[in-house]
């Protein structure tokens, strides 16, 4: 047997960050789409072409966050086993949320951004009611709240 068969792993595994480390929160995907909404707003706002061509890009990078984000939540954390029988909403709610991040990011209307946005207050919902951040959230220290 050669060494490198034998300390080759018997499986490869993926995650957001590339070890399945088990820290999930609609709270990342929800700061990106934020950001999505506010640089459709400023765009709107401005006359400055440069200025405009900028922010079609951020937001497109910022977009294409939210969505891994979304989709870290729907592949990694969302077990059907788990999940369906209780909040049996949660995947087309992720489904949707993550279409939706796709019109976000092809289009620069403030109220897409806004429905992105209420679908991933959606997703957080179930994910707090599902135990989420006990169970995905390491403790915090002090008691500052975590969320507005």
């Amino acid at each position: 047997m050669i060494l490198m068969e034998w300390i080759r792993p018997s499986r490869t595994v993926e995650a957001h960050c590339d070890l399945p480390c088990g820290i999930y929160d609609p709270e990342q995907a929800r700061i990106e789409a934020e950001s999505c909404f506010k640089i459709a707003e400023k765009y709107a706002d401005s006359k400055d072409d440069v200025f405009r061509q900028r922010a079609v890009q951020i937001k497109e990078q910022r977009a294409d966050l939210a969505k891994h984000h979304l989709d870290v939540l729907w592949s990694d954390w969302y077990k059907p086993e788990k999940h369906d029988q209780k909040f049996p909403q949660l995947k087309d709610t992720l489904k949707q949320a993550v279409s939706q991040g796709s019109k976000v990011k092809a289009s620069m209307d403030k109220a897409e951004a806004q429905k992105w946005l209420d679908l991933i207050d959606q997703v957080e919902k179930i994910w707090e009611q599902a135990g989420g951040p006990q169970e995905t959230r390491v403790a915090r220290a002090t008691a500052s709240p975590t969320r507005a």
